[in-house]
């Protein structure tokens, strides 16, 4: 993982550590190019009980994609955060 990524993860292990309160509802945000390779990629992150929601960009470019899904710690948050930047074109907002 590069050295961006690293810091990005700590700073967020930190401030999600600081706030506790686990379980609970955590909101995800990313944006994927407009393909259905990558939708379903994206999609395939999250479980049946998740709420997502996608919304397509004015110029059909891309799709926001945003899941509400809730989460039993930090390490699954940052699981899935490492998982979504693996795909091709992956966004994390």
């Amino acid at each position: 993982m590069s050295g961006k990524k690293e810091e990005y993860f700590e700073g967020l292990r930190k401030k999600l550590t600081e706030e506790g309160g686990f379980p609970k509802v955590y909101l995800y945000k990313f944006i994927v190019p407009s393909d259905n390779k990558s939708l379903a990629l994206v999609e395939s992150l999250f479980g049946d009980e998740a709420q997502v929601s996608i919304r397509t960009s004015k110029t059909g470019k891309y799709i926001s994609v945003s899941a509400k899904e809730v989460m039993l710690s930090v390490d699954n948050i940052i699981k899935r955060y490492e998982d979504a930047l693996n795909i091709e074109g992956c966004v994390a907002l």
